[in-house]
């Protein structure tokens, strides 16, 4: 009348019950990956900066255009052909809030240079423009 586990009566049980060992080696492996420091390898490297890269030349607060006496047009110093001109002009244009663009050719700048890039000017939308040293012609007229 005496309980016992084996499969025939009277044997001792054999298997021994691995739920409880599985339970605490999980929670062993759960704190032992917790407790672990992240591991952060850093390498620190000096790349080489690329010489090639201009600075934008299109200035965000203001940009002037002159004109020389051949004819030159020049973007705030740096002489330009029309092309670029336009692309710098139809670049400033975009910006928000739009550059003012300050324009200055030479007393003795020809007439038809000067037409030709006030041109280019009107045709790209350029809202803020500045005639820079018509002051000096105040007392002229």
């Amino acid at each position: 009348m005496a309980m016992s586990g084996g499969k025939e009566d009277g044997d001792p049980m054999m298997e021994m019950n691995m739920t409880p060992l599985i339970d605490v080696l999980l929670v062993l492996l759960i704190m032992f990956i917790i407790t672990i420091p992240i591991q952060t390898h850093a390498v620190k490297v000096d790349l080489p900066q690329n010489s090639q890269n201009k600075p934008n030349p299109v200035n965000s607060e203001k940009n002037k255009i002159t004109i020389n006496a051949a004819g030159e047009v020049a973007w705030n110093g740096a002489p330009v052909t029309e092309v670029t001109l336009r692309q710098y002009l139809d670049q400033s244009a975009s910006m928000n809030p739009e550059p003012e663009l300050h324009f200055q050719p030479a007393p003795d700048a020809r007439y038809e240079a000067v037409d030709r890039t006030l041109a280019q000017i009107k045709r790209s939308a350029i809202t803020k423009l500045g005639f820079i040293g018509n002051e000096q012609y105040r007392n002229d007229f």
